[in-house]
């Protein structure tokens, strides 16, 4: 898809963050629109991730790339190589139990974050499919990015 190439493309530009991290909102309402069968505005294979506010009790609902691993979902928390990890890592620590909204389908998943040789594994598997996160990392050098298996339950 001519389209997915071209955002691949630039993904690694400096001027890209900037711009996507405005569309998050539109991102969000698109993702939810269309329940989850147009994610990441369309670049990359994504899910509508629900979990539940570790602090509110609510759903809370984020539109994120994924990259498929052994019958799992796997999620980055990049907060595009920001300082502080997304709510919805916190979110999944407190509980694990969330649902992923894939091509109109909600598939109750388990959340187990990835450690050592299969964490690099598959960070490399996300760099490959979007060169972005090579920034992403250089950017957020001050924590770990944490990467999550999302396994259906």
């Amino acid at each position: 898809m001519i389209w997915r190439k071209f955002w691949r493309a630039v993904s690694d530009a400096p001027f890209f963050t900037p711009v996507a991290r405005r569309m998050v909102a539109m991102d969000r309402w698109l993702s939810r629109a269309t329940r989850g069968r147009v994610v990441a505005l369309g670049m990359a294979p994504g899910l509508l991730l629900t979990t539940v506010g570790r602090r509110s009790g609510q759903p809370r609902q984020s539109p994120l790339q994924f990259v498929a691993d052994d019958g799992a979902f796997v999620v980055v928390g990049s907060n595009w190589g920001g300082e502080k990890a997304p709510a919805w890592v916190h979110n999944l620590s407190a509980q694990p139990h969330a649902t992923a909204t894939v091509g109109g389908r909600d598939i109750p998943v388990e959340a187990r974050e990835a450690y050592g040789d299969d964490r690099e594994r598959l960070w490399q598997a996300f760099v490959d499919q979007w060169p972005g996160y090579r920034r992403y990392r250089e950017t957020a050098q001050n924590r770990t990015i944490r990467i999550f298996r999302l396994i259906p339950r």
